[in-house]
């Protein structure tokens, strides 16, 4: 595996991988991989004959108030975990490779980005979108590979490859969890034991909450019980937990079309994300 931090070099490799013809399966990240990373490597690997994982950790995606500082960055790790997935190369560039001084450019994604996420965290879609470009211009990819855990995000990045034209497939991938069905997630290791141990009330009452609005229970009163039951474990503040479009993440008063539940909480002072499908019968 190449390991490869500068663009000059980046664009020497990636036309050395395309010589023949080959295809390229592209799979951002932050770092700090775990088995959900690994499953869109994998399925990068099915869909192209060569897999690129960027580990960039984006400060433009990152508020005044974040976690910027303390993310997880354990590179050694992800590297061991890249070379026996015989991923092709690692692009690891620096803040200053990405953001060169006097850079001034900014993409912004109108309509799924305003609520939710992008409600609770302002810009923070603005900063996604400006690196995914970068690095779908970078890397030039025929696919591109990114977890439905961050089912916001996935929307976001196919209304704005659809927008601009964008010469790539984005696919997204199920979402990986733990035995008790806690989404797996670099922001986990966060968490005391404790905590831990009640963050489980999540992905239970994005379950719950799914089967009783499929059963045709109303959607008001199954979200209120949703939102008791995460406080009553010691999630809060509670950013969202909302029944929406599965394509357009416009609200659903009721269940017509086929649609996702999505929360946002805080368990301490980690904040998890989560979501569910949710079909009419």
């Amino acid at each position: 595996m190449q390991i490869i931090r500068d663009l000059t070099s980046l664009r020497a490799a990636i036309s050395g991988l395309r010589a023949d013809g080959s295809s390229i399966a592209l799979v951002p990240t932050m770092g700090a991989l775990h088995e959900g990373h690994m499953s869109l490597v994998a399925e990068g690997g099915s869909r192209a004959d060569h897999v690129v994982v960027s580990i960039f950790v984006n400060p433009k995606q990152f508020g005044p108030n974040e976690d910027l500082d303390a993310y997880p960055r354990q590179e050694a790790r992800d590297v061991a975990m890249l070379e026996e997935a015989k991923v092709a190369i690692l692009w690891a560039p620096t803040v200053d490779v990405m953001y060169p001084a006097g850079f001034a450019s900014n993409i912004s994604v109108g309509g799924v980005s305003d609520e939710l996420d992008g409600a609770a965290r302002p810009g923070h879609f603005d900063g996604v979108a400006t690196v995914v470009t970068k690095l779908f211009n970078q890397v030039r990819p025929d696919v591109a590979l990114f977890g439905e855990k961050d089912y916001q995000q996935l929307a976001v990045i196919r209304r704005m490859v659809a927008d601009l034209n964008q010469p790539l497939d984005i696919i997204g991938v199920p979402t990986r969890r733990a035995d008790d069905g806690l989404a797996l997630s670099s922001r986990n290791v966060y968490l005391s034991a404790e905590q831990r141990a009640a963050a489980v009330a999540l992905p239970k009452a994005l379950n719950d909450a799914a089967r009783r609005i499929a059963g045709g229970e109303t959607v008001a009163g199954v979200l209120k019980d949703a939102i008791a039951s995460l406080a009553a474990a010691g999630f809060g503040p509670i950013d969202y937990f909302e029944l929406r479009d599965a394509e357009t993440l416009e609200t659903l008063p009721m269940l017509d079309r086929p649609g996702r539940l999505l929360a946002a909480a805080r368990m301490g002072s980690t904040r998890l994300i989560d979501n569910i499908a949710v079909d009419p019968l």
